[in-house]
């Protein structure tokens, strides 16, 4: 039999819920805030840690980590490593060829700076380390409580996908973030697709 919802039978069996829904709004109030401000607080501490070489995998990651963190809300830190072995001259020339390979560094860094900012809205942030490779990336993520994850891009080499990434994956669990490895492969559609 059909029930007219405006019937006085019908309002007695809705009273006790809408009593209920008017006790709870409170609370649902709160707890809506609450988790408003976790995820914010957890979106502001999560940054993207790219490497910036002269790989052509590089390219992939950039976009990766840039899409990711305009996703999610994130941000991005964009590392360069200058290997030790490059300063190992005079001290003259040495001084001539660290700030060389920072101007290089620089320059790499603001064309990806402008893609990100322009195609992602994201104000990347960088970092110039000097020595071997996978210990500074480890010593800066460990220093830098807002790394959440390490974005790598593995090339398609017969010697592997890389030396970060093979040195990295090897000890992988025990690293304190996550990897994201991004295929060269991938095209720039499905990286969209996939951030």
């Amino acid at each position: 039999m059909w029930r007219n919802p405006h019937s006085w039978a019908f309002g007695i069996a809705r009273a006790p819920l809408q009593s209920l829904l008017f006790l709870l709004k409170p609370f649902a109030m709160r707890i809506g805030a609450a988790k408003s401000h976790y995820i914010g607080t957890l979106a502001g501490m999560r940054k993207f840690l790219v490497i910036l070489d002269d790989s052509r995998e590089c390219l992939n990651a950039m976009q990766f980590a840039a899409l990711r963190a305009s996703n999610t809300g994130g941000g991005v830190v964009i590392m360069s490593i200058i290997p030790p072995d490059e300063f190992s001259h005079w001290v003259g020339v040495a001084d001539i060829m660290r700030a060389e390979a920072r101007e290089r560094i620089e320059a790499h860094f603001n064309v990806f700076a402008t893609w990100m900012k322009s195609k992602a809205g994201i104000e990347p942030e960088l970092v110039i380390r000097e020595g071997e490779a996978v210990p500074e990336i480890l010593s800066y993520i460990k220093e830098n409580g807002e790394i959440g994850i390490l974005v790598l891009g593995a090339g398609v080499s017969r010697e592997g996908p890389g030396p970060i990434v093979s040195q990295l994956s090897r000890s992988s669990g025990t690293l304190p973030v996550p990897i994201t490895i991004v295929p060269l492969e991938l095209s720039h559609n499905r990286i969209k697709a996939i951030t």
